[in-house]
């Protein structure tokens, strides 16, 4: 069994002194690996060195932070492969899910990064309290410092890699607390980094449980925080972050709204990937499928027909459309919002059992605003269908739980569309669209508990700097 590092730290790895991490495959249970997971000390060296490397970081020209950027895209590129199979090993997640995230979204992160920065511009205003126009007001925008990244397990480099490619082509230094089901692909993301040449405290690594990452985000020299995983967690976050810049992207229960002049095949569709995409383990998943009462058989029916088609089993095949969930926690949660919903009235229609953490794609319908699987995040393969009548009384239940990411509306109807997307209480609202769309030059971020904040492009260069006036008086 391969042991890892648990800790990089100043540009050098270190053996974690704190209590072992095993990591196993939720597929087979076969053993991964394991880290050590860093203790107090080490995460106060950490944070001792992003601290000690800012000031020469911010100060090194922004075209060499720039080339430091293309220069990772191509090592990350390199090395893709090799981190979409561990992220597959750790996670469950498929194979074609993993190079997706890899590819698609964090080596892509560079590109964006180093051309975002670079238009990332400050203002000249006009001076306003006085009339002898001898004053010169200019907006800047300056890195923050020491940033802490803390981020979940399902997307384990990408969302990582946000703040902490456009941290670092900002100007900031960054100490990272990753996912402690996923440490390994965690390293060798860093090794990315290291071997493209990023001076050394300027990315820092500590692995550990939730008493490391809360230790972080209410250290002193942190600025800002960016934070992705429960509301329970993130709340708490919240409180220990007190005054720091944060973004916090939390959980969801998306509704996905089907109306009845929709094109139910494409909402069908949309309803596969929103549902099964990850074995639902997305805060984005389409936790409830709202469909109206005049074309829920059909619907249901088209549904199902795609369900069946979807194969489950070894995450490591590219024929693998669904691998396991992840957790015992995730598979027992699943499994009491079923036991749940049937209790009070709702019919699976199409699975609803597992063997081992491979749990079926399952297709409830008769679910009901009483039952859990309606208000709390299952973050399992679950579509449960809520039937509804009018358009008032859909808008009423996509609203009604505390959770407010995305949402996502089928209708040919232009003016209805446009009513559903001013009054739907979502950080991101898709027309005709699943709600596991991304768009990674776009505002991510939720409304009530799913967070505070946004992510991506330039909102995220807004969480990690500090807006500086300076008055300049050439009388």
């Amino acid at each position: 069994m391969a042991t890892y590092p648990g800790a990089f730290i100043n540009g050098a790895w270190q053996d974690g002194k704190g209590a072992e991490i095993e990591v196993r495959n939720p597929y087979d249970n076969s053993l991964v690996g394991s880290v050590n997971a860093a203790t107090s000390d080490q995460l106060e060296a950490a944070v001792a060195a992003a601290a000690a490397a800012f000031p020469a970081w911010r100060r090194t020209p922004l075209m060499q932070r720039v080339e430091l950027c293309r220069k990772a895209l191509e090592v990350c590129l390199e090395h893709a492969p090799a981190i979409a199979e561990m992220i597959t090993r750790e996670t469950g997640k498929t194979i074609r899910e993993a190079e997706e995230e890899m590819v698609e979204f964090t080596v892509d992160h560079f590109r964006r990064a180093s051309e975002d920065v670079i238009r990332y511009r400050g203002q000249v205003l006009p001076s306003t309290q006085e009339r002898n126009g001898s004053k010169r007001i200019m907006v800047v925008q300056e890195p923050i410092g020491v940033v802490a990244a803390v981020s979940p397990w399902n997307f384990p480099v990408d969302i990582a890699g946000i703040p902490i490619v456009y941290g670092l082509a900002l100007g900031c230094t960054l100490v990272w607390k990753a996912s402690e089901i996923a440490p390994i692909c965690a390293n060798m993301f860093v090794d990315v980094l290291h071997e493209a040449g990023f001076p050394a405290g300027t990315i820092n690594l500590v692995h550990g449980y939730g008493d490391i990452g809360a230790e972080l985000v209410a250290h002193d020299k942190v600025g800002s925080v960016v934070f992705t995983g429960s509301v329970a967690t993130g709340e708490k976050v919240a409180a220990a972050a007190g005054l720091k810049n944060r973004v916090l992207e939390l959980g969801g229960n998306g509704p996905q709204i089907v109306r009845a002049d929709a094109d139910l095949e494409h909402a069908a569709d949309a309803a596969i990937t929103g549902c099964f995409y990850l074995a639902g383990q997305c805060c984005t998943a389409a936790e409830r499928i709202l469909v109206h009462r005049d074309v829920q058989d059909r619907f249901v029916e088209l549904l199902t027909e795609r369900t069946k088609a979807l194969k489950v089993g070894d995450p490591l095949s590219h024929d693998t459309d669904m691998g396991p969930v992840a957790t015992d926690a995730n598979l027992n949660r699943t499994q009491e919002h079923i036991a749940d919903a049937v209790a009070k009235g709702a019919t699976v229609v199409y699975g609803g059992g597992a063997e081992g953490r491979l749990h079926e794609p399952t297709i409830i319908t008769g679910v009901t605003s009483d039952m859990r699987i309606a208000q709390e995040e299952t973050f399992g393969p679950v579509a449960p269908i809520i039937t509804f009548d009018t358009d008032d009384e859909a808008i009423r239940i996509a609203n009604e739980t505390e959770f407010g990411l995305t949402a996502a509306v089928f209708t040919e109807d232009l003016r209805t569309a446009w009513r559903y997307a001013e009054e739907l209480c979502h950080g991101t609202v898709h027309i005709n669209e699943t709600t596991n769309y991304w768009d990674q030059m776009a505002p991510f971020g939720g409304a009530k508990k799913s967070g505070a904040g946004r992510e991506l492009s330039t909102y995220i260069l807004d969480a990690m700097s500090e807006t500086k006036q300076i008055t300049w008086d050439i009388a």
